[in-house]
């Protein structure tokens, strides 16, 4: 095509996926709203081809829409030497063939996106075609070699996809020998050419060859390219062969895996297209940035990100960590032994792990986000008015427990306070110097490092040289741990919980209980397969904030020393306060500060705890709830609780105050509140029965029987109805088990779960020859008691009217006998001084025939002087006959502050409490006043006899 007889204006055909350069020929397939267009300039040129400006796009993409293309500014005009209309296999597309012939550019502006489809004609330039024999031998020479050398290459990885079948190539072999025979003058032709067929080349650096219009520079870029092209295929295929020869089984595997996801991902999204969902422009199976919804093929288990997002997430996590800290620098460490060591190693495996737990610790960083917003928390005028409402509204009762957590909380606020005032100081006093110093010292506050590899970061950087924002300490609560004991379900773990929305902190529950190895608290060390840290690290990092509140539930309960370890000796590094500022994982073998942690331990009973771990905690003791307060306790928490998880409403369960009166005194006997809570759940299923019952009945028989005989679903729930419900009582409501017999007392009793009650001690006499015997499951403690009391009977016989004369004993004279004394439970073990009373009121029951009152009951430790001192457990004690409806006890006067300070008013207002401090007192208020003294002696034998 002569340049004077070329048209001015030639219709617009946008290339969306290929280019066209002259000498160049491409077969493409358009859409058929083409086809009239093409069919109108096929039939305008009849004589000879029909010319257009083939224009390729500047971002290509295989889901590109014509109307977001942007158009080059350079093209080709190109002949149209085929063009075939749709047919009835293929009705939607048309197939044109284009031949390139000259380089064109188009004139500003460019037509309208709106119109492209329509093939506008537009005014375009033709460049005239300069001369070749301007092109150098060297410049051809130059160019050949770099053609031939990225050939070779393509044809070598041709042919080793097709598994390395021996020769070259027809066409490779062609191609060469076409570049090697080029003359120099041809050599611009051939570079067009090989941009046409070479797809490797990258587009921007095709375009880029298409826009340059003389020889010497085409040929001099096309060289650039071509070598280097060569040059990354040569690379290519050094990685390439190194990989083949190092790729063991699993990395193969993991290979394989990758292709594998990368299938199914491909497939999802064909499945989502085919759909018609608009592709987003994020990674598919992955959330938008913009907030938009993810692939509906994909998930988050579809991709798994690459080496270099994990490398590079863990490497920004140890980043903003301390500078010159001990867990940056092993960070630093293993983070180059993870770069240097296979992926497919078990090596590596081992250092991803422990990578993973040290950088989801939460260590000192320069980011202080979370410390201060715990400070703001603290610093509020109302702080201690709303951890009392929170308390209160959680808990019912429990005052002295709530004063002394709200005591604890006043210190933590103190201390934050005062901390926060010092760092303020600090920090000004650090501005002023900072002030008078030369400015060049200060050009770069941040001791983060710039860039590069965390090798750079110098390891003798120390956090002294931080700036003050960056040198804050958390709130450390040095004091005593807090160690709630009581029996189970008085709201232990409940009340740690409340503690912890109070201050606005993180809670977390480590159960101890059946813990035997050490390794479980401090963690095992790294040598061994699958090792982990310990229970600690693992709350920590699990809750990822410096200053939670964990609760060490079932202390009680931890192992003992084995060979296993000693887990109740490791605790002791956790919770004393001058060594848990720098406590040491086995796993992670780095100092951890746990002086922010506010630990807070629960256990049923003291006996089995370690005298060291006493030693570092305050004990605090919940005792149990009276009736009133489980009457509040179920009409409040636990009744709404039942209601919402058996799918009922308010109004159509109602339970009476007497009823919670009678389950709480004939079903569930007991210092908390979860078999209350069970019997309450066993209502209110019954009723949900019911009233699903009622309610199906009612619709199916309203049609057909008049509306006064529906039957109406009665919600409430009282006395009456409970023994259909619950069943028969376990404790029968007319006090049937206790009665008044010779040598039957009643004593008080602590469970070893902390709840109180009532023991019997029984006696009977037997022929034999004046010897004791004590039964029961009895340790040496309380048996030494039995025989205490013994020993001070016989010794006060003639007092008490059960002899006749000061010579006489009571077991041998008239006739020899044997006393055997027994407390029931017999697999209950029972130790302890405070059965002596009730040894002394049983000896005497036994030896005078009088008998004690069933509503009465006593406690106290006696001596061989007849002194009754003080024993523990009072309130539990208490708390345990008021259950069981015990209206008189006898207690050492010694307890008589404990009765007062802890025994709530309403239960002191329904018992009598006597308090005595020898045992002739104790006999007086359990058989009655003026029953024992030397003018009635006769009465006593009588009865005896």
């Amino acid at each position: 095509m002569s340049l004077d007889t070329a048209p001015s204006t030639l219709p617009v055909f946008v290339l969306l996926n290929d280019i066209i350069f002259p000498g160049s020929q491409v077969t493409i397939s358009v859409p058929r709203s083409y086809a009239p267009f093409l069919s109108r300039i096929v039939k305008h040129e009849e004589m000879q081809p029909p010319v257009v400006a083939a224009v390729p796009v500047l971002n290509p993409s295989p889901n590109l829409l014509l109307q977001d293309a942007n158009l080059c500014e350079w093209g080709c005009a190109a002949r149209i030497t085929r063009f075939v209309r749709p047919t009835p296999l293929s009705p939607n597309v048309c197939i044109v063939t284009l031949a390139g012939v000259t380089r064109i550019r188009l004139e500003a502006p460019h037509p309208p996106s709106s119109k492209l489809h329509s093939l506008p004609p537009h005014p375009v330039h033709y460049h005239a075609i300069p001369s070749n024999k301007l092109i150098t031998d060297p410049a051809a020479e130059a160019f050949r070699s770099a053609a031939v050398r990225l050939v070779d290459h393509l044809d070598a990885e041709t042919r080793g996809k097709r598994g390395k079948a021996g020769g070259t190539s027809v066409e490779w072999k062609r191609l060469k020998t076409i570049i090697e025979e080029a003359e120099p003058d041809r050599t611009p032709w051939i570079a067009d050419i090989l941009m046409a067929v070479l797809t490797v080349i990258p587009w921007q650096d095709r375009i880029q060859m298409l826009s340059t219009s003389a020889p010497a520079a085409r040929l001099q870029l096309a060289t650039s390219l071509l070598s280097k092209q060569a040059s990354i295929a040569e690379v290519s295929q050094k990685i390439n062969s190194a990989v083949d020869e190092t790729l063991t089984k699993q990395q193969k595997e993991y290979y394989l895996r990758q292709q594998l996801q990368a299938i199914q991902r491909e497939l999802a999204e064909l499945n989502r297209v085919g759909k018609g969902s608009p592709k987003p422009s994020g990674v598919p199976g992955k959330q938008k940035p913009d907030g938009g919804e993810a692939d509906v093929g994909s998930n988050e288990f579809d991709e798994d990100g690459d080496e270099a997002d994990y490398l590079a997430e863990i490497k920004s996590k140890i980043e903003i960590m301390m500078p010159g800290s001990e867990e940056r620098k092993t960070g630093v460490k293993e983070y180059k032994r993870l770069k240097r060591i296979p992926a497919g190693s078990m090596e590596n495996g081992v250092i991803r792990t422990y990578l993973d737990w040290l950088t989801s610790l939460p260590w000192p960083s320069m980011e202080n986000t979370q410390e201060d917003q715990s400070l703001e928390i603290l610093k509020d005028s109302t702080f201690l008015t709303r951890a009392r409402e929170q308390l209160d509204s959680d808990h019912f009762g429990l005052d002295n427990i709530k004063r002394r957590l709200i005591e604890h909380l006043a210190v933590i606020r103190l201390k934050a306070l005062r901390q926060a005032e010092a760092d303020e100081l600090t920090a000004k006093e650090a501005s002023r110097k900072a002030g008078a110093s030369s400015p060049l010292q200060n050009v770069r506050e941040d001791p983060r490092p710039l860039k590069g590899e965390l090798s750079n970061v110098s390891q003798r950087q120390s956090t002294s040289e931080l700036s003050p924002q960056h040198q804050k300490k958390g709130v450390r609560v040095k004091g005593p741990i807090l160690l709630l004991v009581g029996p189970p379900g008085c709201g232990k773990t409940s009340i740690a919980s409340s503690l912890a929305k109070a201050l606005g902190r993180p809670f977390h529950r480590i159960s101890l209980g059946g813990v035997r190895d050490e390794a479980e608290i401090r963690g095992h060390r790294r040598t061994y397969v699958a090792s982990g840290p310990g229970a600690i690290i693992t709350a920590m990092a699990k809750v990822q904030r410096p200053d939670p509140v964990l609760l060490l539930d079932e202390i009680d309960k931890v192992g003992h020393a084995s060979y296993q370890g000693d887990p109740a000796s490791a605790l002791l590094e956790v919770l004393d306060p001058e060594q848990n500022i720098s406590f040491k994982d086995h796993y992670m073998n780095i100092p951890f500060d746990l002086g922010q942690v506010i630990f807070i331990a629960t256990a049923n009973s003291l006996d089995t705890i370690s005298e060291p771990l006493l030693d570092r905690c305050e004990i605090i003791r919940l005792s149990g709830y009276t009736y009133d307060e489980k009457i509040h306790i179920a009409r409040k928490f636990l009744l709404p609780k039942q209601l919402d998880a058996n799918g009922l409403t308010s109004d159509r369960l109602t339970i009476t105050d007497d009823a919670y009166l009678h389950i709480a005194s004939y079903y569930t006997r007991e210092a908390g509140v979860r078999s209350l809570e069970r019997a309450i759940g066993s209502l209110a299923r019954w009723k949900a029965v019911e009233w699903s019952t009622s309610s199906d009945e009612n619709v199916s028989t309203e049609k057909t029987k008049p509306k006064d005989s529906v039957e109406v679903y009665n919600p409430v729930v009282d006395v009456d109805d409970l023994e259909a419900i619950l069943g028969v009582p376990k404790w029968d409501p007319e006090e049937k088990e206790r009665e008044e017999k010779k040598g039957l007392v009643y004593g008080l009793v602590v469970s070893g779960h902390g709840e109180g009650g009532v023991l019997p001690v029984e006696s009977v006499m037997t022929n034999g020859s004046g010897k004791l015997q004590l039964t029961g499951s009895l340790g040496d403690v309380i048996r030494e008691s039995g025989e205490i009391a013994l020993s001070w009977v016989k010794a006060h016989a003639y007092m008490l009217g059960i002899t006749t004369s000061l010579a006489q004993d009571p077991l041998k004279e008239p006739h020899p006998i044997d006393i055997h004394l027994h407390l029931p439970s017999g697999a209950v073990k029972k130790d302890g001084p405070s059965a002596g009373v009730a040894y002394v009121c049983a000896f005497v029951s036994l030896l005078t025939g009088l008998t004690v009152p069933k509503y009465v009951a006593m406690t106290g430790e006696t001596t061989l002087r007849g002194r009754v001192t003080a024993v523990g457990g009072i309130k539990e004690k208490v708390l345990g006959v008021h259950r069981e409806g015990i209206r008189k006890v006898i207690l050492p006067r010694s307890n008589k502050r404990d009765v007062e300070h802890d025994i709530p008013a309403e239960v002191m207002a329904k018992m009598e409490f006597v308090y005595v401090s020898r045992v002739e007192e104790a006999l007086e208020a359990a058989f009655g006043p003026g029953v024992f003294h030397p003018g009635q002696k006769s009465i006593h034998m009588e009865s005896r006899l």
